[in-house]
């Protein structure tokens, strides 16, 4: 029982003229009791009411954020509520790479490749590392390349950093100390990310992988949603396809259904020690590969029990996946 309510109660006995007598006395507090029990038990009844939704309401708009804010591999970022699927045709313009289910691949992320003898179809690797020659020579051995770049964090040390103003980014990624979520929203952020884009181009790059999307399943320091993400991807899409490039998603499980249609790929990490591949297969069934990668704690030295735990999964059925050091170096071993 709230206080208002027990003031009010007292103010309305205090408001009377007349004295009464004995008989009148107890009939008054008799009725007054009366009224007293019957509004007790009907605030306890719109309490319990209350605190009933309340509950529901707080599962349906915390279900499916895992607060994760890792900044680095895995983390699907399952939702609860489903986003539409983008219908903005201008997403899907333009000619450019479309890879099958099943392409076989490789990353490396650490520092330009070094061996380059793997029997792989595509290399992932860093946009501002590599030099348009590195990406001409892959392409010259039959391989497609995917340029690497982070879309939704500063990274400090990058030859574009300073384009950066200190309102575009936030909190930092926990575990990588410099790097701070983006808003994505920032029309500043998203000159940089287009100058980004004419630059993959401009070294013939044939897609882009951008990473970091998901600052909405995070401590961003934004107000960012799956919705801001998906539009922040069509702004990317959109970029990319002009410059006939394909794109992907980067994780971000929570938007996959909504994104599926106009990217052309999922790079995934971890989805196998996270259990959550099913959020992926979306992209299998659309025709579309599924890159993926396990970092398993032996790595480089694998037992065949790791490697079938990962490889077997039936969840990841159809995945391009490969296990790697969380370093993303040379080494690589697939399935």
């Amino acid at each position: 029982m709230s206080p208002s309510w027990m003031s009010r109660s007292r103010g309305k006995t205090d408001e009377l003229d007349a004295p009464l007598n004995a008989s009148e006395k107890r009939s008054y507090l008799s009725r007054q009791s009366k009224t007293f029990w019957m509004l007790l038990v009907a605030g306890i009844f719109l309490l319990i009411i209350a605190i009933g939704l309340g509950i529901g309401l707080g599962v349906g708009l915390s279900g499916g954020s895992s607060g994760d804010d890792s900044g680095g591999g895995g983390g699907g970022g399952g939702s609860s509520t489903p986003i539409p699927p983008n219908n903005n045709t201008n997403v899907t313009a333009g000619e450019y790479w479309k890879p099958a289910p099943g392409t076989s691949w490789q990353i490396v992320l650490q520092t330009p490749p070094t061996d380059t003898s793997l029997n792989v179809s595509v290399y992932d690797i860093d946009l501002f590392d590599n030099n348009a020659s590195t990406i001409s020579t892959l392409q010259a051995q039959n391989r497609k390349v995917i340029c690497y770049f982070s879309a939704g964090s500063y990274e400090p040390n990058r030859p574009d950093s300073s384009n950066f103003t200190k309102s575009d980014y936030g909190k930092e990624l926990k575990g990588w100390p410099g790097e701070h979520w983006l808003n994505t929203n920032s029309t500043n952020v998203r000159a940089i990310m287009s100058a980004r884009l004419a630059l993959a181009s401009s070294k013939g790059c044939d897609g882009v992988d951008p990473d970091n999307v998901d600052g909405y399943d995070n401590d961003s320091g934004f107000s960012l949603s799956p919705t801001t993400a998906v539009d922040f991807l069509s702004f990317l899409a959109i970029g990319a396809h002009s410059y006939n490039m394909s794109i992907g998603l980067k994780n971000a499980g929570a938007i996959v259904n909504a994104t599926v249609d106009f990217l052309q790929w999922e790079v995934n990490e971890q989805c196998v020690q996270y259990e959550e591949c099913d959020l992926f297969q979306p992209f299998i069934e659309a025709g579309k590969p599924v890159f993926h990668i396990e970092y398993p704690d032996s790595a480089p030295s694998i037992s065949s029990s790791a490697r079938n735990s990962v490889c077997d999964d039936d969840e990841a059925h159809g995945f391009s996946t490969v296990l790697k050091e969380m370093d993303l170096n040379d080494w690589m071993e697939d399935c």
